[in-house]
């Protein structure tokens, strides 16, 4: 492994009226870490919220943009950029509709599913080969619009087992880091 650092970006929706939802599962996934490394994270430009680090041994900046979801990919090429990190060392920590509750699967590249975070950090990067740590939230339930439902908090019964699947998202960032992408994926995807 070489020693540059990685960049660890989980997004989400910036504010207190969006912090326990479906679609801050990334920002939520950060907290988990940032209580590891045993820091707290602080401003950047104004543009994000960052922690600089050791995740499972490796070195890592952790942030999470303070922009809204569909506006990422600024903030995202200005932590690239700040700390010079390559794309090959970014892994972006996201909500997955398309993933029952509380599954995850790691993978690099690939398209966006509809998600307006992933969409503006692949036209801001212009590439879409860097890492992903996928956390399924589930579809919505009956005709309920998958807008509404991604800013919604999680259910009761959700929240009952989400420290257990946040934690299990973050030995999954821990392992991605420090033993690559494909032991990650054969210990981690669902």
């Amino acid at each position: 492994m070489s020693g540059e650092p990685y960049l660890v970006v989980g997004l989400g929706n910036p504010g207190p009226t969006y912090a326990d939802n479906r679609h801050n599962a990334g920002f939520l996934v950060l907290d988990e870490l940032a209580g590891r490394v045993g820091g707290r994270f602080r401003s950047l430009k104004g543009r994000a919220d960052v922690l600089e680090g050791r995740v499972g041994g490796e070195r890592a900046v952790l942030g999470k943009p303070r922009s809204y979801m569909n506006e990422s990919g600024g903030p995202v090429v200005a932590l690239r950029d700040f700390f010079k990190i390559p794309v090959e060392r970014l892994v972006v920590v996201h909500d997955e509709l398309d993933l029952p509750y509380g599954t995850l699967r790691l993978k690099r590249g690939g398209g966006d599913n509809g998600h307006n975070g992933l969409r503006s950090i692949t036209r801001s990067l212009g590439t879409r080969e860097y890492l992903r740590v996928r956390f399924g939230i589930g579809r919505p339930p009956g005709r309920q619009d998958p807008a509404d439902y991604v800013l919604r908090d999680f259910s009761p019964a959700e929240r009952k087992d989400l420290p257990f699947h946040l934690d299990r998202a973050a030995d999954a960032v821990e392992t991605l880091l420090t033993s690559g992408l494909d032991p990650a994926q054969q210990q981690f995807n669902d």
